[in-house]
């Protein structure tokens, strides 16, 4: 039997509704500071925490997320979820991945402020058990109820308080916010009039 070394990717789980410079920022940072080798943005269809009103349809998320990293070799767009049972839960998408691709050790990227609601996801505790998570930092004080965990690790990273709701409300107060947003994501969105209503 032939031993072969285990890829290292990241899964960045979200609506990207849209996706803007802080999640890009995030990503970078885990790709360039820390051993994943990848990272995957998994765009959610529908998170079952969050209200589907101003969702951009999926297939336009997608694109946007394939806009904004499609220069950066180390990032991969994936629209895994919109082919899974609906609502998307995270559980569901990382057993299928890990069966999919046996050839990758897979982490979970959260923001701290997830961790808050971590105990309302879905099989929670299988997810503590058996992946690493990554946990990049949403606000100022935060106390991490699950230390004692061994895969739960808090990164370093750059902390960005930016949020796609502020970016969907600028845009419709007529706002130019391009320096937020990715070039090609912007042009997108501005010659679609996306979040204009």
């Amino acid at each position: 039997m032939k031993l072969f070394s285990m890829k290292k990717a990241g899964l960045f789980f979200g609506s990207f509704n849209p996706i803007h410079i802080g999640h890009l920022a995030i990503a970078n940072y885990l790709a360039e500071f820390t051993e994943l080798e990848q990272i995957w943005f998994i765009i959610s269809p529908h998170n079952p925490f969050k209200k589907k009103e101003n969702l951009l349809a999926a297939h336009h998320r997608y694109h946007l997320v394939s806009l904004a990293i499609e220069d950066y070799p180390q990032f991969k767009a994936s629209n895994i979820e919109f082919n899974l049972p609906q609502p998307s839960y995270t559980i569901n998408t990382l057993t299928y991945l890990s069966g999919k691709y046996n050839n990758y050790e897979f982490a979970l990227i959260v923001g701290s402020d997830s961790l808050a609601t971590f105990h309302k996801w879905k099989n929670f505790e299988q997810i503590l058990k058996n992946y690493l998570i990554m946990v990049y930092p949403r606000h100022n004080e935060f106390i991490n109820p699950y230390n004692a965990y061994q895969n739960v690790r808090i990164v370093d990273a750059p902390m960005i308080e930016i949020s796609s709701s502020f970016i969907r409300k600028a845009i419709k107060e007529k706002k130019d916010i391009r320096f937020f947003l990715s070039e090609k994501v912007y042009q997108y969105i501005t010659e679609m009039n996306f979040y204009k209503k």
